[in-house]
């Protein structure tokens, strides 16, 4: 059965006859490698409603947003990824150390995971749970410290490795009625060519007839598979393929830093994030569970060459360093409280004891090898085109100093399949722009405010002078012991996508 829907170009009004039913592939086994080395059944074109390019932690998250909504899990999706893990069911050993590459899960992702039945499968494995966080820098003039209390909350966040989350969404993906199928290869080319000037096309038609209409892409992968789509969905990461084919072009630049990441134990477990502003970039403590936190510490180049060079002795001395006297003094009450110099910041301010300034956890051992990758800001300049949507790291890269870009990727993947939903309801076709701009119109503003605040936060503390100083502590200040400021912050942080200063 076909829906029929009008819309309008000019004067002229064409009434498109568009299927509303999904796709129906023959049933097909969640993996394509049964195909491999036949070379006949690897030259069949397969057609189906969207074809996620990226079978990485945002990807699969807009696989199980679909199979979740009673409009859009029956649709037929490929996801292509050449990621052997996600041919495998169990590839996480529970004795195994703690995975340098986490992510600081908020609130509003853990509510979006358990919503598409994910989070189930995240809390079968190592995870940590945070309450509270503290956060200041090497001047000594200030810090603030956020409990999930004071914007009555149970948990400000939660750390996960990446490889849990992966493998949870697998899980969940694998369990769900979705007609998918997931192809071990490389998206090589993409093909999308304009609408046909005919004002209806037979839904009937061959994909080839209908590729040549515009009303399917097509995608060739490496492995000589050729797939035939409404609607390309890039989650292919920072240095995307979908982006690069579709021509979108990106504004963004380098911070001539490296982040360090890697797994350290304590002697005692840790319940706190800690996060404190060092001069050449912030330092992040965060806990994971089991005695064991994570390190992302931003340095120079030139910094992170060394460090990651030096025995772990001396490794272990710097972090615990530079989390404790090292480059500048504690803070302290009287400079906080009794100076004339926030004397003007005084009104209105809650205090608590546990609002504390308190020392991290020493570190007494190193529980992985020592990663350093470059950071950058990079945002596309468009989220959408016809039969293509950007998500994830293939729309935007963001400084990790807070957390936020995989979680920014997640509400990507939850808006989109919205979007997608609302468009089958009304008989429209998925791929078409006019329905994908709505989700660009939904996030776009969203990941660019956060963007501007976290490159604000990166420059703000790249420079090391006397009244600017001032003025972040200040700030800090103002965070630590203004509630309704304080309480607006951990809201943003948390996902509700409000600016801190007009909630």
């Amino acid at each position: 059965m076909n829906r029929i829907f009008a819309t309008k170009a000019g004067s002229n009004v064409y009434r498109l006859r568009i299927p509303w039913r999904p796709l129906s592939n023959d049933a097909a086994p969640l993996l394509s490698s049964q195909n491999a080395g036949n070379p006949e059944k690897e030259s069949e074109a397969k057609q189906y409603d969207i074809a996620i390019v990226g079978g990485g932690m945002v990807g699969l998250a807009l696989a199980c947003s679909l199979a979740s909504r009673p409009l859009t899990r029956h649709l037929n999706v490929a996801i292509i990824d050449s990621n052997p893990a996600l041919g495998r069911k169990h590839f996480i050993k529970k004795e195994d150390l703690p995975d340098p590459r986490v992510s600081t899960i908020t609130p509003a992702t853990i509510s979006f995971f358990k919503d598409i039945g994910a989070w189930q499968f995240v809390e079968q494995h190592r995870h940590a749970y945070f309450d509270k966080m503290q956060v200041w820098d090497y001047t000594g003039l200030s810090y603030a410290k956020y409990n999930a209390r004071d914007a009555d909350k149970e948990v400000l966040g939660c750390v996960v490795e990446n490889k849990v989350l992966l493998s949870s969404l697998l899980s969940r993906v694998q369990e769900t009625d979705l007609p998918k199928k997931i192809y071990p290869s490389r998206l090589n080319s993409m093909s999308i060519l304009p609408n046909s000037s005919s004002s209806e096309v037979d839904s009937t038609l061959s994909m080839t007839a209908l590729f040549t209409h515009g009303r399917l892409a097509k995608l060739e992968l490496e492995d000589g598979n050729s797939l035939y789509v409404k609607l390309v969905v890039g989650a292919d990461g920072g240095k995307s393929r979908v982006r690069e084919l579709a021509g979108f072009r990106t504004t963004g630049w380098n911070y001539s830093q490296n982040a360090i990441i890697c797994t350290v134990e304590h002697d005692v477990e840790n319940h706190c994030a800690w996060q404190r502003f060092l001069p050449s970039g912030p330092l992040a403590l965060l806990p994971i569970g089991d005695k064991f936190s994570n390190i992302v510490w931003t340095m120079s180049p030139k910094e992170s060459s060394e460090f990651k060079s030096i025995t772990e002795d001396n490794f272990l001395k710097a972090v615990n360093r530079a989390l404790d006297y090292g480059y500048g003094p504690h803070p302290t009450p009287s400079i906080l409280g009794s100076s004339d110099l926030f004397s003007w910041l005084k009104g209105g301010i809650s205090k608590s004891a546990n609002d504390c300034f308190e020392i991290p956890p020493k570190v007494i051992k190193l529980a992985s090898e020592r990663m350093a990758f470059p950071l950058s800001l990079r945002h596309a300049n468009d989220y959408a085109s016809k039969r293509v949507a950007l998500i994830g790291d293939a729309a935007h890269t963001v400084h990790p100093l807070a957390g936020q870009g995989v979680n920014l990727g997640f509400g990507d993947a939850s808006t989109l399949s919205s979007v997608i939903s609302e468009g089958i309801a009304v008989g429209a076709d998925i791929g078409e722009v006019s329905l994908l701009k709505k989700y660009e119109a939904d996030r776009k503003p969203a990941n660019v405010m956060m963007m501007a605040v976290l490159d604000g936060f990166q420059k703000a503390y790249s420079v090391d002078f006397g009244p600017l100083n001032i003025l972040r502590a200040a700030a800090f200040h103002g965070a630590h012991h203004i509630s309704p400021l304080k309480k607006s912050i951990i809201s943003y942080a948390s996902g509700e996508m409000r600016l801190p200063l007009f909630a």
